[in-house]
């Protein structure tokens, strides 16, 4: 199913946000890519904040972020009211992140698994609907 996603990196994770990006276009996807639009060195926190605050503002149904090992940029994107960030560095911890957390950003590391894996994990993370249930009463406790 086609969504509204917003993307961004920093240099580390830049050569799979063109990729992941590429993807999702192909699919048929709405993608605004916040940058970085090369691997020169830069601050994360310059490309993640207007993602994640996109996000919250409902701009996007859901984002991704990529860095050299994603915790930053979850960490960064949690500051965010309204966010729910989750760093996959496997299908299982992508799938849960989404059943369980209801995750709208998703946070991957470059460094951390091959391009394929990382393409697949963005697969199964957008694919993935949250189970609600008992699992919504946690996330209203988070929100509230």
């Amino acid at each position: 199913m086609p969504m509204k996603i917003a993307i961004g990196s920093d240099h580390a994770g830049f050569i799979y946000k063109e990729a992941i990006r590429e993807r999702l276009i192909q699919a048929g996807g709405q993608v605004k890519d916040f940058g970085t639009h090369s691997d020169d060195p830069c601050d994360y926190p310059m490309f993640v904040r207007p993602v994640a605050q996109a996000v919250a503002r409902g701009e996007f149904e859901r984002g991704i972020l990529l860095g050299g090992s994603g915790n930053g940029e979850a960490i960064l994107a949690n500051r965010v009211r309204g966010i729910r960030c989750a760093v996959a560095w496997d299908l299982r911890s992508a799938r849960y992140s989404r059943q369980h957390n209801d995750a709208n950003i998703l946070s991957l590391g470059q460094r951390m698994m091959a391009l394929e894996e990382a393409l697949e994990i963005v697969d199964l993370w957008l694919a993935t609907p949250f189970e609600g249930g008992r699992h919504a009463q946690r996330i209203a406790m988070i929100d509230g």
